[in-house]
Parts: C-alpha cells; structure tokens; sequence
C-alpha cells in the first residue's frame, strides 16, 4: 500500500514540473532489451514556462517644462504644477557664484550664501532654524561656480509659512557680526582640513593647473585659506547687493500649488525685495571673456606630497565644454561608458579587474563657459603607477575607437533612467530646474539634450570621444612622492611640478 501511494505521488510530482517518472529499476533476470535511441531529429519537449518575452522599445521620456512667468522687480517664474502629493519645493537661483569672487577673495560667494541662514528678517539664527523645524521643512542656501541657490521643500499645508521665511533669507538677511564670528571661523578651520583630504585636494590642484591663478574657474568654489582670512563681514554685504537681486533671480516652484496661489505668495513676501541702481556688468565666467578660459598648455605632471599615505589620488584633466555647447549632450553618452557608472569601463578595469581601487569615474563638469574633463580614483599606493598607465590606455582606447554597440544601447538606457530619476520627485525637479536657470540654460533644455542623445550614432560618437584623448591632459597625483616617484618614472613620465594642497606650485630651494 505504501510503494502504491509513493509511486502516485512521485507520478504527480513529475506532472507538476512537466517530466515523466522514472520507471523502477528491474532485476537483472527482468530486464528489457535496450529500445533504440530516438532520431537526432526528434522534437524537443516545449519549455513549461512558455517563450522568452519580448521586451518593448522603451517610451521616450520629456521631462514636463514649467510655465514661465513674471514676477516682481525683475524676476522670473518657473512654475511647475504637479499634485501627486501634498509637497512643494522651491528653488531661488542667482546667476552669480564663485566665478564673480573678486581677485584676492576667492570664496566670497560661497561665504556669502552660507551667511544668508544665520538670521534673516525678525528672527535670529536659532530663532529662523527652530521656525523651519517647527514646520518640518528643509531649507538650505549654497553657492556654485556659475551662480548661488536657495532651496525649500514642505509640506504644502505649510508652505505659505515656510515660503515667508525663505523669503527673509533671500531678500533680508541679517549678517550680525557675532554669527559671522562663528561662521567665519567654522570656514576657515574647514579650509585648513581640506589639505587632509586627497579627493578635495585633487580638484582643487586640477582647476588650479589647467585655469591658473586669479582666473574665474582657477579656485574652488569654497575659497582659499589665504584669502579667507582677509575676507570681512562687509565684503559680504557688498558682494550680496550685487549678486543676490531680483533682476538676476528666478524663482522656480514645483509641486501640489497653483499659479494663483504662487504669485500670492511672492508677492506678499518678495514684492519688496529691490534691486538698487543697474544691475553690475557682467565679468569673468559670467562675461564669457577670454579669462574664464584654461590656459590650455598645462603641465604635464604634478604631484601634490602626501608623505606615507597608503593610498594615491591619480587624475587625469584637459578642456571640456560649455553646459550650453550642443556636443555636451553626447558627450555624456561617451562619458557614462567611460566612467559614469559602475559598469563603465575605468571602474571596471581599476576596480573589479585589478583590484586597485573602490572605484573609478570620470565626468565633464556642466559651466557656463568651457569646463574640464576629469577622470580621477582613488588606488593603493604600491599601483599608482600601473592605475595610471591603465586610466590612461583606457582614455586612448575611447578617443581612438569610440563606443561598442552594445555599449551605445547600455548607455542611453542609463541616460532615459536618470532623466526620469532627474525629475522623480518635485525636490529633485525644482533643483534641476534651479541648476538650469543658474546656468541661464532654457527651461525645456533637458527633453532636447535627451532627445538629441536618443538620436546619437556610433559614427558621431566615435568623431566626439577624442574629446578625452589624454595626450593633451594633465596628470595629477595627490600620493606619497618617495613611493610612487619610481612607479611614474617606470611608465614614461618625466619628473613632476610640485604642488601644496592649496593648488600653488612649490618653487625648488636653490643650491647654497
């Protein structure tokens, strides 16, 4: 009884998975004759799961353009309803940054905007942070190269409130002197502990090499130390009056809020915020003149001495494009294979082939006037030398050939993805809409550059990826001089400019 109830549950096990059972063993004196093998031809069973699915062509993806408007003294509106949920976030752009720091005050912006928080309107610094966590937003003000932001995001049933108090930070400040003690402070002990850390340093020599001294590009946007220490609280007010105005600002608001209601609030809160005399000419960055330009002659090597790091900072930097330039869209196609993503060809090489290092990457930095390319990671000290020489065949192998196919379809699968993570949620959508207001991009500049991506041939591409050709590069290396000296010198490059940690090349002590 027991064989009979096993053999029938064996048997609907097997018509389960769709096989047959296997008949039991017989004894040598009952077994058959063997039966012939079935023809080469014969049908093979049906898969039980059905055929392989055939995926779609995936929809194109154009990102919603926001309804422009005017709004008062000079500003503009972007606004973008969407009513999924109750959020709004709000983006204040002003089309002056670190590019306008005036010569010997490199991080006036950057300083400039962190002081705008620290109190504004009738409430002192604890006073404008305890309001903002009251009503559970988030409110943050920060510069870039080409321009400044402030940022908001709240629940809509608090967003007249919390707009008031954005208001305040843009349009009336406070800068009391005792805050600016303290932030100053906080500043420049962040400016001396960057020299600690190898990737900071690493950008900042690398501007710094390809810029040069005193241009609108050739500083970080948070400053230099030496500068940092003659800049005052009324350099600050200065430079806000001139570049935090209505006549440079737009206002992009994205979320569960109506026009009506938008401009009810702007012209409540910033109806009276005023931009006295005529707006200042533009200069540097901003004015597109010759010195926002690189000195495109750079050295070929610098070294920045970090003396017994176990880990080198290697770089590789040359010219870009403009944010607005019509290749840049392409050039990200060529860049996401390259370096911008984990499946790009530097992080595979360095990373998961080799062992050197947690990752590489490589990006062409989005300003107004020509920007830089970089490829840059972090490796172990005893591979700086073969890391490098790998960066650098790999940079020469995509100047040289281009794309594969595969990698063209991989890449603007990764391009229609981010576009719609870009614009996901309304924060992320109101602060790519401030990036491209700062960059005084068009609003509808992002459904063109992916369309243009989306049409991209191997062909174009191939002509465009010379644009990384690393003969025409600058190499940097933030790494321990006496170990990797030997490992540079073994891959064919010459003797090294050094550098300190403040992107200043470091003059050779004469021989007595």
């Amino acid at each position: 009884m027991r064989a009979r109830n096993a053999g029938a549950v064996i048997a609907l096990l097997a018509a389960a998975v769709g096989c047959e059972p296997k008949a039991p063993a017989q004894s040598p004196a009952r077994a058959e004759a063997p039966r012939p093998s079935a023809p080469a031809t014969a049908a093979q069973p049906a898969d039980p799961i059905g055929p392989r699915p055939e995926l779609p062509r995936p929809q194109p993806f154009t990102p919603p353009a926001p309804v422009v408007l005017d709004g008062p003294n000079g500003a503009k509106v972007w606004l973008l309803e969407r009513h999924t949920l109750p959020i709004v976030s709000v983006s204040v752009a002003v089309a002056s940054g670190s590019a306008d720091d005036p010569k010997g005050a490199a991080g006036l912006a950057h300083i400039t905007a962190s002081m705008l928080d620290e109190g504004a309107g009738p409430r002192s610094a604890v006073e404008l942070s305890s309001a903002i966590n009251d009503l559970g937003a988030t409110l943050s003000v920060g510069a870039r190269a080409d321009g400044s932001v402030a940022t908001l995001s709240v629940l809509k049933k608090n967003f007249g409130e919390a707009f008031s108090l954005l208001a305040d930070v843009v349009a009336r400040p406070r800068f009391e002197a005792k805050e600016w003690k303290r932030v100053s402070e906080l500043w420049q002990n962040d400016l001396r502990k960057r020299g600690d850390d190898p990737t900071r340093v690493s950008a900042l020599v690398s501007t710094a090499a390809l810029y040069g001294p005193g241009t609108p590009y050739g500083h970080p946007v948070e400053g230099l130390l030496a500068d940092a220490r003659s800049i005052g609280l009324p350099a600050v007010k200065a430079f806000y009056k001139t570049a935090w105005r209505p006549d440079r600002a737009v206002i992009t608001v994205v979320g569960d809020i109506t026009r009506d209601e938008v401009m009810r609030a702007i012209s409540r809160d910033l109806g009276t915020w005023s931009a006295k005399g005529a707006a200042p000419a533009a200069k540097g960055a901003q004015a597109g003149t010759a010195q926002a330009a690189p000195a495109w002659k750079p050295p070929r090597l610098v070294l920045v001495d970090r003396p017994g790091a176990p880990q080198s900072v290697i770089g590789v930097v040359r010219e870009g494009v403009a944010a607005s330039d019509p290749r840049r869209p392409l050039l990200q196609l060529i860049n996401t294979a390259l370096g911008g993503s984990f499946t790009s060809r530097l992080n595979q090489n360095l990373r998961e082939d080799h062992g050197w290092s947690y990752g590489a990457a490589s990006a062409f930095s989005e300003t107004k006037q020509q920007g830089v390319f970089v490829a840059r990671a972090s490796v172990v000290t005893e591979a700086t030398g073969p890391a490098l020489k790998e960066m650098l065949a790999e940079l020469a192998r995509m100047a040289d050939s281009g794309l594969t196919r595969d990698e063209l379809a991989k890449v603007q699968a990764h391009d229609r993805a981010d576009l719609v993570s870009a614009y996901e949620t309304a924060n992320r959508t109101a602060q790519r809409l401030g990036a491209l207001a700062r960059l005084q991009l068009p609003e509808t500049f992002d459904g063109a550059a992916s369309e243009a991506r989306q049409k991209a041939t191997l062909a174009g591409l191939a002509e465009l990826a010379r644009a990384v050709d690393p003969k025409a590069a600058t190499l940097v290396v933030v790494g321990p001089r006496q170990e990797i000296l030997p490992q540079l010198q073994a891959i064919g490059l010459g003797e090294p400019e050094a550098w300190d940690v403040e992107g200043q090349p470091i003059q050779p002590k004469k021989a007595p």
